[in-house]
């Protein structure tokens, strides 16, 4: 059975870092976002190179540049992100475990294999459901989640972090993506 995988995890909790750079007016590079969260760069710039082809973020060029939202925050859904880094896959893989009955032999009769198998069924309402409720839920609404849970200076403190990273990057003369 598929999943989703960890680096949608990454990835939106990088997003939620970028609705905290565009405040600040200023773009949030990979290795910005992966210092702050603990995690090689490499392994963001590689979830940013497809949150980019699928139009979630725009790269900016340039001294001091780096990753923004392309779209606000309330228009990218959980959705978005889970196809955007693993890809539309399905919930289920149904086998055809049904017309292998060791009671048919070789001539598997029509009714076994009529329709949808009913395990399958469920498994397709399923993926439905779950896929409306991640739909549903958006960038803003995970973030403001996020900013309800945690004590009201961790936001500004993540904010400083970010606006301290912003002249050195400029020193550096780092461009964006990448660095």
């Amino acid at each position: 059975m598929a999943h989703v995988s960890a680096g949608v995890e990454y990835a939106l909790h990088s997003l939620l870092l970028l609705i905290d750079a565009e405040e600040l007016g200023q773009p949030a590079s990979a290795r910005d976002l992966a210092e702050l969260q603990k995690i090689p760069a490499e392994y963001v710039a590689k979830l940013f190179t497809k949150l980019q082809k699928a139009g979630i973020v725009i790269a900016r060029e340039g001294i001091g540049g780096g990753f923004a939202l392309a779209r606000r925050a309330s228009d990218i859904t959980a959705l978005d992100v889970i196809e955007a880094v693993d890809g539309r896959k399905a919930l289920f893989e149904c086998k055809e475990i049904r017309g292998q009955c060791a009671l048919f032999a070789d001539r598997t009769p029509a009714w076994a294999k009529d329709g949808v198998c009913s395990i399958h069924a469920v498994m397709i309402e399923a993926e439905k459901r779950a896929r409306e409720v991640m739909a549903s839920h958006t960038l803003a609404a995970i973030a403001g989640r996020a900013a309800s849970k945690a004590p009201k200076e961790h936001a500004g403190q993540v904010k400083d972090w970010l606006a301290a990273r912003t002249p050195q990057r400029r020193r550096r003369g780092a461009s964006a993506g990448a660095k």
